[in-house]
């Protein structure tokens, strides 16, 4: 649960006041000490007029000010209707579960397969959007519709605990699941009802109404959904959205405690993958913002303590990069033609937007650089949501990516496959028959080469046209440096059933530095190893776990 701050040794609770005037228990005390001092023992009542008065005047103050909160709590309840959003047949995989609360054991009946050798004691995390109240929610008034997008729910962990017997040849396995005890959700749970209105996609007017509303009522225009990672720095675990600030977690409960703001020196956004620098193991973080500025990076101190570094980069237009880039030296910046612009709301456009006539760069700074010594490279647009790595090669900055030409974002689906295509009942190496994906939204490796004498730029695909990816992950130890393999996961789905978000049937690894015999314009394709799962089985938030030692 949170902890509640606490109070200065100078500053007792019966001294405490708020907003100037005294409280209750001040004057209370006040009006004892007057009755005791100076009057007399023949009229008591007088002490106890002054309190019951001051207690009345009290809770007549604490009403007016609570007024106008009323006020715009009936207004909403009365303007806007709150409505769930209906999960087609093949989304269910994406429907919300309930909290487990205390860790459930697993029993071995109930484990397919075996443990690789190897594998060490510990806990993996997965964060996710599990929409509270049972969905994802849409409203309706005489302003319009505007709804939640796919990525709006709010987060939960799901933890599964890996501990060895005494002996160390049987392994317990149990599972958790509990809600990032965000102070949005706290505040919603305690009202039993979804009370943020939807303000990313929508009618203008109703977009607008939703902005306004939620800052007047809750002083802040979107709610902290703490859904999309988990982190680690310095020994402490951290759940994360970009719409604010990361949550401490407690790994062994799953309990929430206080909002991290890199003791108070950071107070915007957070994005939800920063990275340990090689070798400095600084925390490198960025944050994006509809207002100027619009972007700033950050480098935290490898013990967590402090924020060593802070640079505006001076961007035009608010770019919704997701991921940032480091190598020993730099921090490497994707400026891509996916935007969020309140200015396009008014003009009756939406807030976020992939804009495909626009430009496309990739900058290049110092690690303690400013705007001023960012290297920029012009690139031909596109969008990405996830680096694979960068590294440094000679005057190069190598730059790998999963690229698509379009974004799944905001848009809440994206039509995959038919519905006869389905994942083969074994898994294994053998390829089943390849699945289409609306090519806009197709996911391929790429690799930049950014050379930062000549201010020269090249770029290839490293991978085919077969198979989407999507969410690549390297072992951390090779975060920043120059590495040999790569794995994603690859898009599968089942169904013609309308439009599905996508689902992911396997993985795919990548042997970086060999060269497959295809061959295809504009690519030099790596060495790709599949593995599948089995049929009607998905997954999403791979991690690299090293083999012991």
């Amino acid at each position: 649960m949170k902890a509640s701050a606490p109070f200065s040794p100078s500053q007792p609770l019966s001294c405490r006041t708020h907003g100037g005037r005294p409280s209750s228990m001040s004057m209370s005390a006040g009006a004892r000490t007057a009755t005791s001092v100076g009057t007399s023992s023949k009229r008591p009542w007088f002490g106890d007029l002054l309190g019951r008065l001051s207690s009345t005047m009290d809770g007549a103050s604490r009403a007016l000010k609570d007024a106008p909160q009323r006020f715009l709590d009936a207004l909403v309840d009365a303007t806007f209707r709150f409505t769930d959003q209906a999960l087609n047949s093949a989304e269910s995989n994406f429907a919300p579960v309930d909290e487990t609360g205390e860790a459930i054991e697993i029993h071995q009946s109930q484990i397919r397969g075996a443990i690789p050798d190897g594998f060490p004691e510990g806990v993996y995390i997965r964060n996710g959007s599990n929409p509270l109240f049972g969905a994802l929610h849409s409203t309706s008034s005489v302003l319009g519709q505007s709804r939640e997008i796919w990525v709006e729910g709010e987060g939960m962990l799901h933890a599964v605990y890996f501990t060895k017997s005494s002996g160390g040849h049987l392994w317990s396995v149990s599972y958790a699941s509990r809600y990032v005890q965000s102070e949005t959700l706290e505040l919603e749970t305690a009202r039993h009802k979804p009370c943020f209105l939807p303000a990313v996609e929508g009618d203008s007017a109703a977009i607008v109404a939703a902005y306004v509303f939620n800052y007047l009522r809750f002083g802040k225009v979107s709610k902290d959904i703490s859904n999309t990672n988990v982190f680690e720095h310095a020994g402490r675990v951290f759940a994360v959205a970009e719409n604010s600030l990361p949550y401490e977690i407690c790994v062994g409960s799953l309990d929430t405690g206080d909002a991290w703001d890199v003791g108070g020196e950071w107070d915007r956004p957070f994005t939800a993958h920063p990275k340990v620098a090689p070798g400095s193991g600084e925390l490198v973080i960025f944050g994006t913002d509809a207002k100027k500025p619009f972007l700033v990076v950050g480098v935290v101190s490898a013990d967590g303590t402090k924020l060593k570094h802070r640079a505006d980069l001076k961007l035009d237009r608010c770019t919704l990069c997701h991921d940032i880039g480091v190598t020993p030296k730099h921090n490497v910046i994707m400026d891509i033609p996916l935007t969020m612009d309140v200015g396009r709301i008014v003009k009756g456009g939406q807030l976020i937007q992939f804009e495909k006539e626009s430009y496309a760069r990739i900058g290049v700074m110092p690690r303690y650089g400013d705007a001023d010594s960012a290297i920029w490279f012009d690139v031909e647009p596109f969008c990405m949501f996830h680096l694979v790595n960068c590294f440094e090669e000679g005057d190069e900055v190598v730059v790998q990516a999963l690229r698509s030409p379009d974004s799944i974002i905001p848009g809440s689906t994206i039509a995959l496959d038919k519905l006869d295509s389905e994942m083969p009942e074994v898994a294994g190496d053998d390829k089943p028959a390849k699945r289409p994906t609306a090519e806009e939204f197709f996911f391929r490796l790429y690799q930049w080469r950014l050379n930062l004498r000549t201010r020269s730029v090249s770029g290839e695909y490293l991978s085919g046209t077969d198979y989407s990816l999507e969410f690549p992950i390297i072992s951390s130890q090779y975060t920043g440096l120059q590495h040999r393999y790569a794995y994603a996961q690859v898009v599968d789905s089942c169904g013609n059933c309308g439009k599905v978000n996508p689902k992911y049937g396997g993985f795919a690894k990548f042997y970086l530095d060999e060269r497959s015999n295809a061959e295809i314009p504009g690519a030099s394709l790596v060495k790709t190893q599949y593995h599948w799962l089995g049929k009607h089985e998905f997954c999403s938030g791979a991690s690299f776990v090293p083999r012991a030692g």
